[in-house]
């Protein structure tokens, strides 16, 4: 079962996401980002959600399927958060889940 951060609780008063710490862009945009028709964008945006939100935010975003597709061309991004993605879906997949 996923927990995550409350949509009230998600940005600031300016639209800024907790998880873009780094970054000026609101929420709206980095949703659009992750929708761009260029795949390395969206694999750089979705590496970088990977990397700096909570794991059950991360999915209210993007589907296990979506990350599938892109981990080529998105693990370089997860720095060090790469060993403990690369667990979580190695997990499911020993135990026969399908990515969705």
């Amino acid at each position: 079962m996923l927990n995550p951060t409350p949509a009230d609780r998600l940005c600031d008063a300016t639209g800024h996401p907790y998880f873009l710490w780094d970054s000026e862009m609101t929420l709206r945009e980095f949703v659009d980002a992750l929708s761009d028709p260029d795949p390395d964008v969206r694999a750089y945006y979705t590496g970088k959600l990977m990397r700096q939100a909570k794991p059950d935010d991360v999915f209210e975003f993007v589907t296990a399927r979506t990350i599938r597709a892109l981990w080529p061309r998105l693990e370089r991004y997860l720095g060090q958060k790469r060993a403990f993605w690369t667990w979580i879906f190695d997990r499911w997949e020993s135990q026969g889940r399908v990515w969705r």
